[in-house]
């Protein structure tokens, strides 16, 4: 019969190095490098079991951070934990990587203020995923807001990433921030025409647009009597989600309506006079006389200054 030959365990129990925890062998190692990789595991299993489990209860914008948050977390407070495994104290760790982390903080002050102002969009929320927004002078979708950076999809569809220290500190403008919105329109007319009409053409058309909101209630009225034209203002009230499509049909069918009932935009008009040579003969004798008198005016005066002088 032949021999079972068991390999050799006992090299688990040799001593690699010492510290003031003990000494560590390889299964320590072993033993840490099990743990660290079970927790990563864990822990993305959970984030995508919390995802799927809130993904019709809770908006992406809302629970994308606190699933981010829930696995970094983990990782840190597990890593930590196990630290003692491999002989590190994790007081001394710690006090070590805080002095590092102040001498890094000085060299990557940038770094640092992005990793702050991403905290701080992920709790404030001016902004969400998904949402229109106008930063810094780029204006599009917001696909992500990560911890560093927060991406855009701008209208062309060029992919853009924004420091979130540059988001957080300069003006936020979201489009869609509020559920309604308004736009405006100035519609030009000639003053021969009838403005009263053109306001009653108006008000009927959106009368007849769905989305049109009654209130806040639309307005259209004379605004302004200019050099050529008659200025009037139109106002309209739209959900944020139909206000771009219902702002450029209204105008086009303004325009087509106003044009059907012989109300046309005016071209700027200009009067000029035009003098003939035998009208500007008189105007330049008069000037001449004028300049005559001027100049026996002016030799007169030193003569009077003279008998002022005297008589005082």
């Amino acid at each position: 019969m032949g021999l079972l030959i068991l390999p050799d365990i006992n090299f688990l129990d040799n001593i690699l190095y010492t510290t003031s925890k003990g000494s560590i062998t390889p299964l320590h190692l072993i033993k840490f490098v099990a743990i660290l990789s079970i927790t990563v595991i864990f822990s993305r299993v959970l984030t995508i079991y919390l995802r799927r489990a809130l993904k019709d209860r809770v908006s992406k914008d809302v629970g994308e951070p606190i699933l981010k948050l829930l696995y970094y977390s983990t990782l840190i407070v597990v890593f930590i934990s196990i630290l003692p495994l491999i002989g590190l104290d994790p007081s001394g760790f710690m006090l070590a990587g805080g002095v590092a982390g102040i001498v890094l903080g000085f060299a990557s002050q940038n770094i640092v203020g992005n990793l702050v102002s991403g905290c701080f969009l992920m709790f404030e929320r001016p902004i969400k995923i998904g949402d229109q927004v106008e930063v810094n002078g780029i204006a599009g979708y917001v696909t992500d807001i990560r911890i560093i950076s927060t991406l855009m999809r701008t209208y062309d569809g060029l992919l853009v990433r924004i420091p979130n220290q540059q988001v957080f500190t300069t003006n936020i403008t979201n489009i869609v921030g509020h559920p309604v919105r308004r736009f405006e329109y100035t519609v030009r007319i000639r003053y021969s025409d009838d403005a009263g009409a053109a306001i009653w053409l108006i008000k009927d058309l959106i009368d007849k647009e769905p989305f049109a909101l009654l209130s806040p209630a639309p307005s259209v009225f004379v605004s302004d009597l200019a050099d050529s034209w008659v200025n009037i203002s139109v106002r309209i009230w739209a959900p944020v989600s139909e206000w771009f499509g219902l702002k450029t049909r209204l105008l086009w069918n303004i325009k087509k309506t106003l044009e059907e009932n012989g109300i046309e935009i005016p071209y700027p008009q200009r009067v000029l006079h035009v003098k003939s040579e035998e009208e500007k003969k008189p105007q330049v004798a008069e000037e001449t006389d004028k300049n005559e008198l001027k100049g026996k005016l002016e030799e007169t005066e030193p003569v009077l200054n003279f008998e002022e002088r005297v008589l005082n």
